[in-house]
């Protein structure tokens, strides 16, 4: 029953095993419950945080990833600071908390606060991808803004530009390159921002932390001169945040795994056309993504006898 729910929606399980869905719903989440109850996270050395939409209307889930492992070891309801608390307040002992080398998050003042004030070894290292999202947010804000103020000549030479402005330098065709250099002179400054979007991705290839620091005090300063005030923003937060982006060099800690992870989260939940109940969702989850192999808890006679 739980392999095949891991695989499937309850209701093709049900079918399966030719038992009521409403019937098979209850015993399976009273033995996901069970096994989990009493549950010790063991060798945590380094964790990601991130939220995850659950339900229309701004609905959320915390969730914290092992990602030495890449599974789920934690779910909260909700993304206030009381939630990310009971994850470390609550799931481990101080022991444990020592033992946290390293942590992974995006720029949320709540993780980053909750992180710095129960982990007191764990290098701290903003989200590489977290980043660079928001960077693209502020390219294409300044797309947004020109395309406003464009007449009709100077939209056509702008269509089709917004995802070419986000292709990293490594994805894009001589073509691609060609059709953004030619923004030189339709409109100089979303290519002034292309630019320097594309110029901050040489961060991420440093070693060193003193030329690390030198780069992003120079593009910063720019960035600053440039007078793109959405990139201007972007240097604020940057800034703010620079002693905790910088450990990048030496830790280069990113939550691609918890990315990867979220994308099944997601896929569980357009699965079964989203869950009426919240439990539920975390029972699911932990079912297929846990730290936990709660199928191999169950015995096998248990399992025959249930089926």
């Amino acid at each position: 029953m739980l392999r095949l729910s891991q695989q499937m929606t309850q209701k093709q399980t049900a079918q399966l095993l030719d038992v009521p869905t409403s019937t098979l719903s209850g015993r399976l989440h009273r033995a996901i419950e069970r096994y989990r109850k009493g549950h010790e996270i063991k060798d945590l050395h380094y964790i990601g945080i991130d939220e995850v939409s659950y339900c229309k209307g701004h609905k959320y889930l915390t969730v914290v990833y092992d990602l030495e492992r890449s599974v789920v070891v934690w779910i909260g309801t909700g993304k206030a600071r009381k939630t990310i608390n009971q994850f470390f307040g609550e799931m481990l002992e101080e022991w444990q908390l020592d033992e946290i080398k390293g942590a992974c998050c995006d720029m949320s003042d709540t993780f980053i606060g909750a992180i710095e004030d129960y982990c007191p070894n764990a290098v701290l290292v903003l989200d590489r991808f977290h980043i660079m999202k928001s960077l693209n947010e502020a390219v294409d804000e300044v797309r947004k803004e020109q395309w406003r103020s464009a007449d009709k000549e100077e939209r056509k030479a702008l269509k089709g530009m917004r995802w070419l402005l986000f292709k990293h330098g490594g994805n894009r065709s001589k073509r691609d390159t060609r059709l953004l250099n030619e923004l030189q002179k339709a409109n100089r400054r979303i290519y002034r921002a292309w630019v320097l979007k594309d110029e901050f991705n040489q961060f991420w290839e440093y070693t060193y932390e003193q030329s690390a620091q030198t780069f992003l005090k120079n593009w910063t300063r720019t960035t600053l001169l440039s007078r793109l005030e959405p990139l201007r923003k972007f240097v604020a937060t940057l800034r703010r945040n620079q002693h905790r982006i910088i450990t990048f060099i030496k830790c280069p800690l990113t939550n691609a795994v918890a990315e990867g992870l979220n994308r099944m989260i997601r896929q569980i939940r357009n699965r079964a056309s989203g869950y009426r109940n919240v439990d539920c969702f975390k029972d699911i989850i932990y079912l297929t993504l846990g730290d936990l192999d709660l199928p191999g808890e169950i015995p096998n006679e248990q399992q025959l006898a249930w089926m």
